[in-house]
C-alpha cells in the first residue's frame, strides 16, 4: 500500500527547518550538487517569512553547506512568466543581506540558487538545468581564470566558483523513470512517493519524517488548508485558459462569419440573403456595406 507523504513544498517551512529533520534536506542537497553537504544552521532572512494565507509561493531555506556557501532553496508550484528575473533578484538580494557594513568584497559568499518548478519554463528537453557566470573571450574562445595569486588568497579554483550557480528542476517534464538517486529525489518531488527500491541519501528519513499520518492535528489543518489553495489556483488556471480558448474560438467563428458576409456583398446579394446566411443583423450587414465602401 502507497504511503500519503507530505508536500515538500510545505514540508520544507514547516517540518525540515527542524535541526533534527536536516538530514533530508542534506541528502537531497548532496545528490543535487554531488557532495557531501552537512547544513550548519538556517539562517534567518525576509525570504524565510511564512504567510498563513499561501498567498505567497516562495519557499525559501538559507543554509550554510561544508564550504561555507549559502544555499537557496526555492519551490514555485503557479506560472510565472518572469520566473527567470525573480531568480535573479533573489541570488542578489541574498548576497546583499548577508554582506555586512564594513565587509570587505572577498568576503561574499557564493551563493547557489536551487530552483523547483511545477511548470513548464523556458524551452529545453531536459528536466535539470545547472548554470553558472563564465568569461569567455570574443576572440580567443578562452575561459578567463584566476591568477595564482588569486586561487590561494580566495580558496577558489575559478572565477565561475565565486559567482551564483543555479539549478532548475522542472519537475513536471521528467518521466518517472529513475535511473539514479538523483532521479529518485526527482520521482520524489513530483509524485510525494517513496519506493522501496530507492536508495538516494535522505529519503529514507523522508519518508518517516513526512508521513501525513504524524502530523499534529493542528499541522493537519494547516496542510489541508495548503492543499485546497493549490487546487483552487489550478481550477483558477483552468477557467482562465478554458476562457482564452473559448474567445479565441469565438473570434475564428467571428472572422468567418464577416468574411462570409463580405464575399456575398461583393457577389451583390441583399442584406436580407446574407442576413439568413450568416445570421448577422441587417443593421450590422449595412454597417459592413459602409465601411467596405470607404
Amino acid at each position: 500500500m502507497r504511503k500519503t507523504l507530505i508536500r515538500f513544498d510545505w514540508a520544507i517551512k514547516r517540518l525540515l527547518r527542524n535541526k533534527a529533520n536536516f538530514v533530508v534536506l542534506e541528502g537531497f542537497l548532496s545528490e543535487l550538487l554531488f557532495d557531501n553537504i552537512k547544513i550548519e544552521q538556517i539562517l534567518e532572512s525576509e525570504s524565510n517569512q511564512e504567510y498563513d494565507d499561501n498567498k505567497f509561493n516562495r519557499v525559501d531555506i538559507l543554509t550554510h553547506n561544508s564550504k561555507n556557501e549559502i544555499i537557496i532553496i526555492e519551490i514555485q508550484s503557479s506560472y510565472e512568466i518572469d520566473y527567470f528575473h525573480r531568480m535573479a533578484y533573489g541570488v542578489s538580494k541574498t548576497i546583499s543581506e548577508n554582506l555586512n557594513l564594513g565587509q570587505k568584497y572577498s568576503e561574499i559568499k557564493k551563493v547557489i540558487s536551487i530552483n523547483i518548478v511545477y511548470f513548464d519554463l523556458g524551452q529545453g528537453q531536459d528536466y535539470i538545468y545547472r548554470g553558472k557566470t563564465e568569461f569567455k573571450g570574443l576572440h580567443q574562445n578562452d575561459i578567463l581564470g584566476l591568477s595564482e595569486k588569486q586561487k590561494k588568497t580566495f580558496a577558489k579554483q575559478e572565477v565561475a566558483n565565486i559567482f551564483p550557480e543555479y539549478y532548475l528542476l522542472k519537475v513536471n517534464q521528467f518521466n518517472d523513470v529513475a535511473k539514479d538517486t538523483l532521479d529518485e529525489w526527482v520521482y520524489f518531488l513530483k509524485n510525494n512517493e517513496v519506493k522501496d527500491s530507492f536508495k538516494a541519501k535522505g529519503l529514507k528519513e523522508a519518508n518517516e519524517v513526512l508521513d501525513i499520518m504524524r502530523l499534529e492535528k493542528e499541522d493537519q489543518y494547516g496542510y489541508n488548508r495548503y492543499l485546497d489553495s493549490l487546487h483552487l489556483k489550478a481550477s483558477e488556471l483552468f477557467s482562465l485558459q478554458t476562457e482564452a480558448e473559448f474567445k479565441v474560438r469565438e473570434d475564428e467563428s467571428n472572422k468567418k462569419t464577416f468574411e462570409i458576409a463580405k464575399n456575398g456583398i461583393i457577389e451583390g446579394l441583399s442584406n436580407e440573403l446574407i442576413s439568413k446566411l450568416t445570421s448577422l443583423t441587417i443593421e450590422k450587414i449595412q454597417e459592413l456595406r459602409l465601411e467596405m465602401n470607404k
